[in-house]
């Protein structure tokens, strides 16, 4: 078990104390990296839940959307302008 001390929230002066159990594994590599970093345990644990509760960055390359053109011709007797009856041809009722 890890007792956090020190946890404030909203950089505010309100602090409490929690109890958590972690593995030890874990808690020797976050000691570890706060000696190695000089930096208070309570810091390293801040930090990691701070990334692991920030919202998730986009990764990779942006998506782009080619676009599929064809060729076609217009069918004799289809006004484009005439919405009703260019669905009705759409829908086979023309």
């Amino acid at each position: 078990m890890v007792l956090l001390t020190s946890i404030c929230l909203g950089g505010t002066d309100f602090c409490m104390r929690t109890t958590l159990d972690v593995q030890s594994s874990l808690l020797r590599e976050a000691k570890k990296r706060a000696a190695h970093e000089g930096r208070t345990l309570t810091a390293v644990i801040h930090d990691a839940l701070r990334l692991y509760l920030a919202p998730a960055r986009p990764t990779g390359k942006r998506f782009r959307l080619r676009l599929l053109t064809k060729k076609g011709r217009l069918v004799p007797g289809v006004d484009l302008a005439d919405r009703d009856s260019l669905y009705e041809r759409m829908e086979g009722r023309a």
